[in-house]
């Protein structure tokens, strides 16, 4: 990459519709999975300890396999072995799912595959994930990260906000054609990134053989503040819409929010794009330092002063700040050689968080939105904290 090529535009276009690609997986998967248990003779109540089980799963599994990409990068110069053999084994899994539920009898002893083909897919998903969003760092400047972050944030942003008001179009569908859509676009954008992808050269011998031999250390401080970041960041956010969602019922006297909750999702996600703009000019740090500030003080605010727009519009831009500095922080954070473990550790500290937050709060809706709030910004106060010390220990890169 050249000094004048900051952003590789074309590459990190197809990282997009990757990432576009699990998040829509992700989507449909949260959307049929207590419909598919129910059909298949189970309790919808398992639904919430898979996604426990496979969150916490993740913890472990999202590092190892960055760390493997990493190491089969440094000996053969590419990552796309893991992303390649994860997608095909994610989107054979994917079909199989709601394939398994319609065609297969739920007998006593066929009933238990469906579990565990379902894990087995959540699974095959910490595959590729880490290691394929770790190419952000390849394909842009250290100084741009957050720059080219913001085209990914913008398209996953985009499909998770209408998870809510999807619902009607994905029943309409039905669920095998919406899943073997959803491996479609994974099989997709997969391959088109292979294709776009610039050209390695690929030995049996390690692509740099001192690096390969002894690589740099990796700070396990720096680890560690990754992993908190990724942890605290999921479970403020989680609050965070948990709570704006419930003051905006309270605020317009009606259980129907999922209009106002699209537009905040897409607030958040649009504003990636002169979020990354500003990040690249004043530091990703300092963003994140600045956007958390603001959105801590106005999650205090909400129980205060209520959901309005004087409110959200505010906090939805302070947090496409933060989550489009995640990916960029993680990488930053790491050696250049590392990036797949440092992205594996900002996942498994979501994955972590994700699975406490399930098992703490079985019944989401007992949640008061004040509790929520205020939560929400003690989790975000954390997470300054970490990026603060980050400042202070010595990263090498």
């Amino acid at each position: 990459m050249s000094n004048r090529t900051q952003v590789l535009w074309l590459q990190v276009c197809g990282l997009a519709m990757v990432q576009g690609a699990i998040t829509l997986s992700w989507v449909i998967y949260n959307f049929y999975l207590p419909k598919l248990l129910v059909q298949f003779g189970f309790s919808k109540s398992l639904a919430i300890s898979l996604l426990i089980l496979e969150n916490a799963l993740a913890v472990f599994m999202e590092p190892l396999m960055g760390s493997l990409s990493d190491q089969n990068q440094r000996w053969f110069g590419s990552r796309f072995p893991f992303i390649t053999v994860g997608v095909l084994l994610s989107s054979t899994l994917f079909i199989a799912v709601p394939c398994i539920v319609t065609f297969v009898p739920p007998t006593t002893v066929l009933k238990y595959i469906l579990p565990v083909l379902l894990v087995a897919w959540a699974l095959a998903m910490t595959v590729f994930r880490s290691p394929v969003l770790s190419l952000l760092g390849r394909y842009a400047l250290p100084k741009s990260l957050p720059m080219a972050a913001s085209v990914l944030t913008l398209i996953g942003g985009t499909i998770g906000s209408f998870r809510i008001s999807a619902n009607n179009l994905l029943l309409s569908f039905g669920p095998v054609i919406t899943f073997a859509f959803g491996s479609f676009v994974l099989l997709t954008s997969a391959a088109i990134l292979r294709f776009i992808h610039p050209p390695e050269i690929v030995s049996g011998e390690p692509v740099d053989r001192h690096r390969a031999a002894s690589p740099s250390p990796v700070s396990i401080q720096a680890l560690g503040l990754i992993f908190t970041l990724g942890g605290s960041f999921a479970w403020g956010y989680r609050l965070l819409l948990d709570g704006v969602g419930k003051f905006l019922k309270v605020q317009l006297n009606s259980d129907n929010v999922q209009l106002q909750m699209v537009l905040f999702g897409m607030t958040v996600a649009i504003a990636a794009l002169p979020a990354g703009l500003i990040a690249k000019k004043i530091g990703n740090r300092n963003a994140m330092l600045g956007s958390m500030g603001i959105a801590i003080l106005l999650m205090l605010l909400l129980p205060v002063l209520g959901a309005n727009i004087v409110i959200l519009a505010p906090l939805a831009i302070a947090i496409s700040f933060i989550l489009n500095g995640t990916i960029p922080f993680a990488l930053e954070m790491v050696p250049s050689h590392r990036g797949g473990l440092g992205v594996g550790m900002y996942f498994g500290g979501v994955g972590l968080a994700m699975s406490i937050f399930g098992s703490v709060f079985a019944k989401p809706q007992a949640i008061t939105p004040e509790f929520a709030a205020f939560t929400g910004a003690i989790a975000f106060l954390l997470a300054f904290g970490c990026i603060i010390y980050s400042s202070l220990i010595n990263i090498e890169n």
